[in-house]
């Protein structure tokens, strides 16, 4: 026996045609560092304020030991300062982990 499962229509599903494309366009030229769960948020509000980045949240999958759609947060800008932003993530990241000042 085969059981079909409907597919749960989501916001995205409903915008038109002409959404999507401004939507495009505005997205053009704009890159995501995904921030890693368990972040320090005290280097997270660093990133936000020091780089001028948009905190968003997105779903993608995330594979521990099954994949699962998760929420995770992303610090959207330009590509330049989404690199320099990554740099001080994680130059920051090995510091708080080796106990550095």
């Amino acid at each position: 026996m085969v059981t079909i499962m409907a597919r749960i229509l989501k916001f995205e599903d409903l915008k038109t045609k002409e959404d999507r494309e401004e939507l495009n366009k505005e997205l053009e030229g704009m890159y995501d560092l995904i921030i890693p769960p368990g972040t320090p948020s005290s280097i997270i509000y660093d990133l936000v304020e020091e780089f001028d980045l948009e905190p968003l949240d997105r779903s993608m999958n995330v594979q521990i030991v099954d994949t699962d759609i998760r929420e995770v947060l992303v610090l959207r800008g330009k590509l330049e300062t989404v690199q320099q932003a990554e740099q001080f993530l994680y130059d920051e990241l090995n510091a708080w982990v080796n106990g550095d000042d």
